[in-house]
């Protein structure tokens, strides 16, 4: 094997696919260095030598309808014609990273021509669509596994999988610095900072940030001195700013770009959209009021195939409420000020409440910290040689 360096093949879809496709690139590379990828990928990726043949932000979608219609066509040529390539000129192995929708079917098809597959994070079937667990079965020889309790799950159906950990528990420091945060956002260390994160999607801007800025405007009326910072993508930038005043925040939300880790560093509590970045929160320790809205129709489909009582990832790993959600209808500017009122209430009054929290996010902590790169390298050479 050692000799011989395999050629990968790759699909990484959006910003989160292409950090963590980076990751297996970088162990991979230890053990074959040169290593030849190809397929879809982004900036991280590239950076390892990857050869994107198209970007990886032509899969980033959102939702059930109107978005993913228009862009629906221009997606399955994409795949047509990568299907096609790979067909023709097969890899030693194809690594499908998260974009389950396109990466799923795509190799059933690889694998039913003689194709090594292996498909990184387990989609979600144990909160969300349980019937895919038959498409994994047929399309990946692995699966690479980023929470504990999947391996066993996957099992169950005949699937064989590795749990690697999860990259972030790596990447956020067991105790961040908050004092350098703040220095580094223009913060002073006695301030009372609510991090505002409502997701970087285009409708999750239109849908999500106008409650968060308002509900935002309604805590500021009980704690004036609050401290209000959003971390934001350049593209959103002035749209966001045109909410803010829409909401009476002019001169009082700090909108910075990019930067979200710091923010959440800096925060004592934040007020965030269900997904990946509530699992960020939850590993810098911070309390979190959970909220998403989308589009009616989105959100109708998606209610349908809700498996568990929670969404928001926190929740789901700990097993229970351990803050609160507030999802589409319930998710009112009112509602979300209350709840993030709580927490700052809890944090003169209950303190109790803010350090039990901190010692459930620091166990969950160190259940995800493995060496992510070398784990996930070293299932793939297994997968490889066998």
């Amino acid at each position: 094997m050692s000799k011989h360096l395999p050629r990968i093949a790759m699909v990484a879809g959006e910003a989160s696919g292409d950090l963590l496709a980076g990751l297996l690139l970088d162990g991979m590379q230890h053990y074959w260095p040169g290593l030849p990828s190809q397929g879809i990928g982004g900036p991280q990726m590239a950076r390892r030598g990857f050869e994107a043949w198209w970007p990886s932000d032509k899969l980033a979608v959102h939702g059930y309808s109107l978005e993913v219609l228009r862009r629906l066509g221009e997606i399955i040529q994409i795949r047509r014609q990568l299907r096609t390539r790979l067909l023709q000129d097969k890899p030693d192995v194809f690594i499908g990273v998260d974009a389950p929708d396109f990466n799923l079917g795509l190799e059933r098809d690889l694998r039913a021509a003689g194709i090594k597959t292996v498909h990184f994070i387990c989609p979600s079937i144990w909160a969300w669509r349980a019937k895919r667990v038959e498409k994994i079965r047929r399309a990946a020889h692995h699966v690479l596994c980023v929470f504990p309790f999947e391996p066993e799950l996957l099992a169950r159906h005949g699937i064989a999988a590795t749990y690697v950990g999860h990259p972030l528990a790596n990447v956020i420091p067991l105790e961040p610095d908050r004092l350098a945060a703040r220095k580094a956002l223009g913060l002073e260390p006695e301030d009372t900072v609510l991090a505002i994160l409502p997701g970087s999607r285009g409708a999750e801007i239109k849908y999500i940030t106008p409650a968060f800025l308002q509900a935002a405007a309604l805590v500021r009326q009980v704690y004036p001195g609050l401290k209000l910072v959003l971390p934001a993508v350049p593209a959103w930038r002035a749209t966001i700013e045109g909410m803010a005043h829409a909401a009476g925040l002019d001169g009082v939300l700090q909108v910075v770009t990019g930067q979200s880790h710091t923010v959440l560093a800096a925060c004592d509590l934040t007020l965030i959209a269900s997904g990946t970045a509530t699992l960020e929160a939850a590993l810098f320790k911070r309390p979190m009021v959970i909220a998403y809205r989308m589009q009616s129709l989105s959100w109708q489909l998606m209610q349908r195939k809700q498996l568990q009582p929670w969404v928001g990832l926190p929740n789901i790993l700990c097993g229970e409420f351990v803050v609160p959600e507030l999802i589409q209808g319930a998710a009112t500017p009112q509602a979300l000020a209350g709840a993030v009122l709580e927490w700052l209430d809890a944090r003169q009054h209950a303190p109790e409440r803010i350090a039990g929290l901190h010692q459930r996010f620091m166990a969950l902590h160190h259940s995800l910290r493995r060496n992510t790169s070398a784990l996930a390298a070293d299932a793939i050479r297994q997968v490889l040689a066998a």
